[in-house]
């Protein structure tokens, strides 16, 4: 691909995120893989994304679904081989789409070769390359209270595990086939960098960075809170967003990108980060990532009892928070766009509204307050067709380790199977894991075998065939919306006024950019919105952009109405 691109390039772009295992499966096995992506590249191209976001294909004991990795220079056997991945860079790069691997660097898998040659001694050359500690003093290694410290796994239990045969413990922040590097070691980072250059002398264009935060480490490994009614203490207090992660970064910086020829993209994921912290990363003088992303406003409906206590969350609420980050921004650094991802129920049933009435208007509408922010708008697998949420009923239905894990240790404490599983339907994982909706065929056209996870019962209503080329539809709205990104300036380039701020029910903004003006009016509401009339004033010749539907531009621009979860954007030029 030609690399003559200015060097923000990526502020005009849309990224499309694959999770590979749930894509597209080419030879029947129930599992996607890299040839299924490659016969479905054509779908994006139409789409007119930009960049093509893999959520890990290397080599994995596929313990946490490939982000346990055992070998970063490879490709695990159920997605395919190095030279399909080779073929789908190739085949990506001919349709002018760039490809982002996932770079998960906070932990490998306890099958990877680092870790297998760590713990074989404690005299190891590696043993250091991974955060290794004996029991506290006093006390029996293996037995309860012997942890080094008292922090919890983000997936259940605690964040060490006893290794009896070195006589110490491995901190593992998530599962305990995944113990976490330890970044103080030149020799880790050195590594790293390495196979960073690796894949982008491949022809990878840039990185997603797995809980890239999260690699600093307190020395020491102090205890942390212990929520209320909480198991454990709070480990992510400890060592999210240390100082020595800008360090980290500018050196990866240095080492990996400076000088690349690359016309490269690099994002980095950081739950817990604030706008303040946001601007120094995002800052382009700090050299440190091009945007992060953020999950503020994903865990707005998250209650006392975490993230599977679901609380009620007012679209105000919702709306105060992004376009927060929105100003927070708007002089320094940039923002990622996301409703959907791997690790994000469907946002049509969690900000929307996914009654079959209203399913594909309120899609439309969380579409387009998304893209016409300022920001690099991201559009998950399914989400440009408006899939929604599964509606899991037992347990039997859940695959994704985080849910299993929770639920086990739910009922372990007296808990109801019943009483667990509605915040599980509502927030696991797994809304987002089920196979892409192709066709109102068998599993969706998705696979001739048996898929490793069920299709959505929606797949007859809700799939790619039924909304190309259909006027009106989901799909059709996204491709409308991707291209008034790539025409008009003002929705790159623009800056952002938050209008309306204290109506319970609009979502309004304008956007400013060199003459053109545009102004965004969402519903997010059954329910007819009457317009402030101040609001509108002036805009009654105003152009037409990506109404919802004709009826809701037409409304807006005779009555001062817009209908129940419908939007427009109009533009005029002053």
């Amino acid at each position: 691909m030609t690399q003559d691109l200015p060097r923000d390039w990526w502020k005009s772009a849309v990224v499309y995120q694959i999770y590979p295992r749930s894509f597209a499966d080419s030879d029947g096995d129930g599992v996607g893989d890299l040839r299924g992506i490659i016969g479905r590249l054509d779908h994006l191209a139409d789409l007119g994304v930009d960049v093509v976001w893999l959520s890990p294909v290397y080599r994995s004991p596929q313990d946490d679904n490939g982000y346990d990795i055992s070998d970063y220079q490879d490709v695990d056997p159920v997605f395919g081989t190095l030279a399909d991945l080779d073929e789908l860079i190739a085949a990506a790069h001919q349709r002018g789409l760039r490809v982002v691997m996932d770079l998960v660097v906070n932990h490998t898998s306890d099958e990877h070769d680092w870790f297998l040659e760590s713990r074989s001694s404690t005299d190891s050359p590696r043993r250091d390359w991974y955060h290794w500690a004996p029991p506290r003093p006093g006390h029996v290694g293996g037995q309860p209270g012997a942890e080094p410290s008292n922090w919890g796994s983000f997936f259940s239990g605690s964040a060490w595990e006893w290794d009896e045969a070195s006589g110490e413990y491995y901190l593992h922040l998530f599962s305990r086939k995944q113990p976490d590097l330890n970044w103080e070691n030149p020799q880790v980072r050195q590594a790293v960098h390495a196979m960073m250059r690796w894949w982008l002398d491949r022809g990878v264009d840039g990185f997603r960075m797995d809980v890239i935060n999260l690699i600093d480490k307190p020395e020491g490994y102090p205890d942390g809170p212990v929520p209320q009614d909480g198991l454990w203490g709070d480990a992510f207090s400890m060592v999210a967003t240390r100082p020595k992660v800008h360090e980290h970064l500018q050196e990866m910086h240095r080492e990996v990108f400076a000088d690349h020829p690359h016309a490269f993209l690099t994002v980095g994921e950081m739950p817990g980060v604030t706008v303040d912290q946001a601007r120094l990363f995002t800052d382009p003088a700090r050299r440190e990532v091009d945007m992060v992303f953020q999950f503020e406003h994903v865990d707005l409906d998250a209650g006392p009892g975490g993230k599977f206590d679901v609380a009620p969350l007012s679209m105000p609420r919702l709306r105060e928070n992004l376009m927060a980050w929105q100003t927070g921004l708007a002089d320094v650094g940039w923002n990622s766009l996301y409703w959907d991802n791997h690790d994000q129920p469907r946002v049509v049933s969690r900000f929307g509204d996914d009654d079959a009435v209203w399913r594909s208007r309120s899609a439309r509408t969380l579409a387009t307050v998304l893209h016409l922010m300022r920001g690099t708008p991201y559009v998950y697998q399914g989400e440009e067709i408006g899939m929604t949420n599964v509606g899991f009923t037992s347990p039997e239905q859940f695959r994704d380790i985080e849910s299993v894990n929770y639920l086990r240790e739910q009922t372990a404490t007296g808990r109801t199977v019943e009483e667990v599983l509605p915040g599980l339907s509502a927030k696991s994982r797994d809304n987002a894991r089920t196979p892409v909706q192709w066709t109102a065929g068998t599993h969706a056209g998705f696979t001739t075998g048996e898929p490793w996870i069920a299709v959505a019962d929606n797949h007859t209503e809700i799939n790619v065939e039924s909304q190309v080329g259909v006027e009106g539809s989901v799909l059709e709205h996204y491709r409308d919306l991707i291209r008034l990104r790539h025409t008009e300036t003002a929705v790159a380039h623009g800056d952002v006024e938050p209008l309306a701020t204290d109506h319970p029910d609009l979502w309004a903004y304008a956007r400013r950019h060199e003459g053109t003006e545009l102004l965004v009016l969402a519903a997010f509401t059954r329910e007819e919105v009457v317009l402030p009339p101040e609001l509108v004033q002036g805009w009654a010749d105003a152009e037409v952009l990506v109404p919802t539907s004709p009826e809701a531009a037409r409304s807006v621009l005779a009555d001062g109405t817009l209908p129940g979860w419908e939007s427009v954007v109009l533009r005029r030029m002053r």
